[in-house]
């Protein structure tokens, strides 16, 4: 099996930053080259109703936190970093499901909320919280921030890319004459169906939909040339 040295970075900032630091740490030599740029949407928020928040990202709580000065509302959170980023922003009551969308549904089920639940996230959302909890709990999707292609060209030199969203994976697709021979890790089954057919030597799943598991799927760092 070929080593891993240089790691791809696909995600977008500030992300991509926090990946690139753990990956260093473990002795890998993080490229940073973001597929994806977090821009800030400026939707009404209206609160009427609403028992509770739930989040699905940092990027979500990063941009309700602009939008709105309430920080009283109970927040359920995907998971921890998600979590850690509501309590930074000032927000007091969070639970963090520490797992993915489906853990944040099962969450949000067991709180018997009196009221809606309102989901700040993408414009384009990698899960549907809304119908996971349908006949349950009504469910606001409100888009917060949208996703947007950067362009940036593959760079040259690197052994394994890492994906940490379908959406990121979709944007990857455009560069399939850079991935020949290559491994992948993705963050979820959804994150690496849009890989299959691009030529990679090896896609991996990781374990759990986070960014320590993503890396942790990287294997063993390949000695320095």
């Amino acid at each position: 099996m070929s080593s891993v040295r240089r790691v791809w970075v696909t995600r977008a900032e500030p992300g991509a930053s926090r990946t690139a630091a753990r990956l260093t740490a473990l002795g890998f030599e993080p490229v940073v080259a973001p597929l994806l740029a977090i821009r800030p949407l400026t939707p009404i928020v209206d609160l009427t109703g609403v028992a509770a928040l739930a989040f699905t990202s940092v990027n979500g709580v990063t941009a309700f936190a602009a939008l709105n000065a309430v920080r009283d509302k109970p927040v359920f959170a995907v998971g921890d970093a998600t979590a850690e980023a509501a309590r930074a922003s000032g927000f007091t009551d969070v639970r963090s499901a520490s797992g993915d969308a489906r853990a944040l549904a099962r969450l949000i089920a067991e709180a018997e909320l009196r009221g809606a639940v309102l989901a700040p996230g993408a414009a384009e959302p990698a899960a549907d919280l809304a119908a996971s909890l349908a006949g349950v709990v009504e469910v606001r999707a409100l888009a917060v921030y949208e996703a947007v292609e950067t362009g940036v060209p593959a760079p040259a030199g690197f052994d394994a890319v890492l994906v940490h969203s379908p959406r990121a994976a979709r944007a990857l697709a455009m560069h399939a004459w850079a991935l020949d021979d290559r491994l992948a890790v993705a963050i979820s089954a959804a994150a690496a169906e849009p890989l299959e057919d691009l030529g990679l030597r090896e896609i991996r799943i990781a374990d759990t939909p986070t960014d320590a598991a993503l890396i942790e799927g990287l294997g063993e760092p390949g000695r320095r040339v």
